[in-house]
């Protein structure tokens, strides 16, 4: 199962992307947009997830994906269970979700686009 050492290593060089604490709970932003979550238990996530691929992904994978608390439905966010997913898939969704928040300049140059 990957934690919370995994994430902060995904995280670790992504330009412009920072750890914070919030209430008790890590979050990691780009500015002042949270992009990754981790629950106060460490067990789930919330992350930055593209809206309108939300439903699929709930549907495809229940055991996986989580939807967001009612007042994070508006955003582009999805909770991921940690013990269903690995390293690789672990960090091309937290790539994809600092994808979100970057501008496309930085995101071109960090995937040599």
């Amino acid at each position: 199962m990957v934690d919370l050492t995994d994430i902060r290593e995904i995280t670790a060089d992504l330009p412009r992307s920072y750890e914070v604490l919030v209430r008790d709970r890590i979050k990691f932003r780009v500015g002042q947009i949270v992009y990754l979550a981790v629950a106060a238990d460490e067990q789930t996530i919330g992350l930055g997830f593209p809206r309108e691929e939300r439903a699929a992904a709930l549907a495809a994978e229940p055991d996986k994906f989580l939807p967001p608390r009612p007042s994070d439905e508006r955003f582009q966010w999805i909770e991921l269970n940690l013990a269903a997913v690995e390293y690789d898939e672990l960090r091309e969704l937290i790539l994809d979700a600092w994808a979100l928040c970057v501008p496309k300049k930085v995101r071109r140059e960090y995937f040599g686009e």
